[in-house]
């Protein structure tokens, strides 16, 4: 049975444009079948996580991201008796607005958009899921249901300040209420994302030896994870022992969240999701003493993965095809697919055409990107190499 503080499925808030609801899907359901069936989800199998997607088959993608996030988002979201289908759904959803080569790409957009409102991978995966996904025969993008948008727009905490154009753009029509927090389903998404990252980053390191297992094991929380293996399997082999350790430090990240969650939430005692939202922080989170540790391990991944030598001459690249390709197509609209074209053809001024370009550029998958960069402008291919971070 769900917590009173759950969002409830048979209560949801509405969608933009009024439908008759599923008779045997919960209307959580389905939108995460709506966000797996999205052409922008497909994409993500192609769009750099931490490594250029072709460097090797067993390195995580934006997509196998997803999913493990997916994973975990679940698991808490059924710890706390929150609605796991609506978790699922951010989880799935949260990413979907990255463009080629993970953050790299993103910097280098948004420079290049800061005349025209800027870039937010964000605001972006609202964008596509409101606008950009048209397959529908009665309105644009996937017609979500405000729970999940909410769960999409805000997951990481209220939103306020200087926000993005794609957001303020799609919240003037259906008032997200940006300045509340989310819903706990939200909040467990965002924190599965954390866990999922940490623990994957240091998985994809090793295995592009970009540090050692020596290394990790005297890193805190790893320490004590290698050192249970120890004690339990003392004559294991190299490989598995690094997996077990890892494997170890995984539950420990979802154990500290849910344990940690489940307290703040006795503490406040929510009788309803809208005293989660006015709550005035996060209700899923990591204990003080465990974010302290997992601090000097991101720093260690800063350090040694995604900012290696080799990784930031690799990033040098890489922003040079963004920066190649953007003034290509807002000069030679003529070479956009036919679809966007219409869009070109009714754009009013020059920060509308630069928005539907940035939308086609932040679209690519990496190989996509990197293939027009050779037909359209030319230079030697991309080596393989590590790009980017979480």
């Amino acid at each position: 049975m769900a917590a009173p503080y759950a969002t409830d499925p048979a209560n949801p808030r509405g969608r933009l444009y009024p439908e008759e609801e599923s008779t045997f899907r919960s209307p959580f359901q389905r939108d995460r079948d709506r966000i797996i069936h999205a052409s922008a989800f497909r994409r993500l199998k192609h769009k750099t996580q931490v490594f250029i997607e072709h460097e090797g088959d067993y390195f995580r993608t934006r997509l196998t991201h997803s999913i493990e996030v997916a994973q975990v988002a679940r698991t808490v979201a059924a710890a706390l008796d929150l609605n796991v289908e609506l978790t699922e759904a951010v989880a799935l959803a949260h990413d979907l607005g990255h463009t080629p080569f993970g953050h790299t790409g993103e910097e280098a957009l948004d420079a290049l958009m800061q005349p025209y409102g800027g870039f937010d991978h964000n605001a972006q995966a609202l964008h596509i899921v409101t606008n950009l996904e048209r397959h529908y025969a009665e309105w644009d993008g996937l017609n979500l249901t405000w729970e999940s948008l909410e769960g999409i727009a805000k997951h990481n905490g209220p939103v306020t300040g200087d926000i993005p154009w794609a957001l303020a753009e799609y919240n003037a029509r259906h008032d997200l209420e940006l300045h509340t927090h989310a819903s706990a389903e939200a909040q467990a998404a965002a924190l599965a994302d954390d866990i999922a990252y940490n623990n994957h980053d240091l998985h994809d390191g090793l295995r592009a030896e970009l540090f050692s297992t020596d290394e990790l094991a005297e890193m805190p929380i790893l320490d004590d994870c290698f050192a249970r293996v120890d004690a339990i399997y003392p004559d294991l082999n190299y490989y598995r022992r690094r997996h077990e350790a890892l494997r170890r430090f995984f539950g420990v990240l979802v154990e500290d969240v849910i344990t940690v969650s489940r307290r703040n939430l006795t503490e406040l005692a929510p009788a309803t999701v809208h005293d989660i939202r006015h709550a005035g922080r996060m209700m899923v989170q990591f204990s003080p003493d465990l974010w302290t540790d997992l601090k000097v391990i991101r720093k260690f991944l800063f350090e040694r993965m995604y900012r290696a030598p080799a990784v930031v001459e690799m990033r040098v690249v890489v922003t040079q095809m963004v920066n190649d390709l953007f003034p290509f197509f807002m000069s030679n609209t003529n070479e956009l697919p036919k679809q966007w074209r219409k869009d070109v053809a009714d754009a009013p001024d020059e920060t509308a055409l630069a928005r539907i370009v940035s939308d086609y550029i932040a679209g690519m998958t990496d190989r996509f990107a990197i293939q027009e960069h050779e037909r359209l402008i030319g230079g030697e291919k991309i080596p393989a190499g590590v790009i980017d971070g979480s």
